[in-house]
């Protein structure tokens, strides 16, 4: 059973410079009429403006400079724009990063969503779209997948600060009646991710000849999805889902990180020679799955590309953008915001 459609006319997407954001705002603009978006970023490593250069001038588009750790910025911005719902997607998201600093993701994830849920409700949003992973799930073994009913079992300090984000999100719709919806989905893929995660990395270092480093042996699955199938789900999600509710958002495309490792470089007209396995990376979870059945039959929702047809694109765009592959890599991206934005 689906809600009454809610039809925003101002969104608030926070983590908007970043991958997935950054693809959420360009599909917003360009698939509404009258939705204005207010991309909220602090434009940390992850957030580079440059990701939206083809928008900027976009008279529905609003870019406000702030981190959701401070509440009252993040209630400012709100207040201030006319917002009448949200998507949340800033968070810090590499696994690797939360096993060395775990610190500055429980103050992002959780405390920054704790910040946005109370504006939200101060400021009396329409919808609250928290955009989780299925991370939060933990780890399966060959066979299975996760439902929306799978308990939340998380295997890194990522993925702990993200459910406790889910929680305190799912929290403050039974308590406060916030319309809340939550969505978890698999692995993104995609144009302007950035490049310390796998598939931007492999593409980068396989251009220069250099080493391709997968973990272990090479054998954990993960589902991908190509992230603009993924911001079609979350509009669908944030429209029609049912307030209360929770969705995966799954790719249908389980591959082991070898195999796509292989793809890439197969596509390149690399050898493989390329690849050196590594130590692996602790309390590596084996694999993830999604059901995604609940998004499919209530919403009607599902991929509209396969693996390879997804790969082939996101290979063909960072292989015909390397000058923007290049500025990320150098961190000359984040040298001109600091300039741009010290003292403020």
């Amino acid at each position: 059973m689906t809600t009454a459609e809610f039809h925003p006319k101002r969104v608030l997407v926070t983590g908007g410079a970043g991958f997935i954001g950054s693809n959420l705002v360009r599909f917003l603009l360009a698939n509404t009429d009258n939705v204005g978006v207010v991309n909220l970023d602090a434009l940390t490593y992850a957030g580079n403006l440059e990701n939206l250069a083809d928008v900027a001038g976009d008279t529905r588009y609003t870019f406000v400079h702030a981190d959701i750790r401070d509440p009252r910025a993040v209630f400012a911005a709100c207040r201030d724009h006319g917002v009448d719902a949200i998507a949340h997607l800033a968070a810090e998201s590499h696994v690797d990063r939360s096993i060395t600093g775990p610190a500055a993701f429980v103050e992002t994830n959780v405390v920054g969503t704790l910040n946005l849920l109370e504006a939200a409700r101060e400021c009396r949003v329409g919808r609250f779209l928290h955009v989780s992973t299925d991370e939060v799930y933990g780890s399966l073994g060959a066979t299975g997948f996760f439902t929306e009913e799978t308990p939340l079992d998380p295997r890194s300090p990522y993925s702990a600060s993200k459910a406790a984000s889910d929680h305190l999100a799912s929290a403050f719709g039974h308590t406060y009646g916030l319309p809340v919806v939550i969505t978890r989905c698999s692995n993104n893929y995609g144009p302007y991710q950035f490049p310390e995660k796998m598939i931007p990395l492999m593409i980068n270092n396989a251009r220069q000849d250099k080493p391709l480093p997968v973990y272990g042996d090479g054998s954990n699955v993960r589902d991908w999805i190509f992230v603009e199938d993924h911001c079609r789900a979350l509009w669908a999600v944030l429209t029609r889902g049912r307030p209360g509710g929770v969705y995966n958002i799954g790719g249908n495309s389980e591959r082991t990180n070898l195999q796509v490792v292989q793809t890439i470089l197969r596509r390149m007209g690399k050898p493989e020679r390329l690849i050196k396995f590594v130590k692996d990376r602790p309390g590596h979870d084996f694999r993830y799955a999604i059901d995604a059945a609940r998004i499919r039959t209530e919403l009607g929702w599902s991929p509209s590309l396969n693996f390879d047809e997804g790969l082939a694109r996101t290979m063909d765009w960072y292989l015909s953008h390397t000058a923007w592959l290049d500025h990320v890599v150098s961190g000359e991206y984040q040298k001109y915001y600091e300039a741009m934005y010290a003292g403020r």
